[in-house]
């Protein structure tokens, strides 16, 4: 095998991994995105939930309201 050979091997090796990378971060990119809106959602429903006072869960040394 040529080295001229070798080298062109190598390279379409590495355009093809370069490829699927690409591909790869392009996919996470856009879970992020879901995941992120679906984040804002949730602090937004635990915010609407927290400013109607429907209860919720007692943390620490907090004492529940009946006391």
């Amino acid at each position: 095998m040529t080295d001229i050979t070798h080298l062109e091997e190598r390279i379409a090796h590495l355009i093809k991994t370069v490829d699927e990378l690409s591909d790869t971060v392009a996919r996470q990119d856009k879970e992020l995105a879901i995941l992120n809106d679906r984040v804002l959602m949730l602090m937004a429903r635990e915010a609407d939930r927290e400013t109607q006072g429907g209860g919720g869960v007692i943390i620490g040394d907090e004492r529940p309201p009946h006391y």
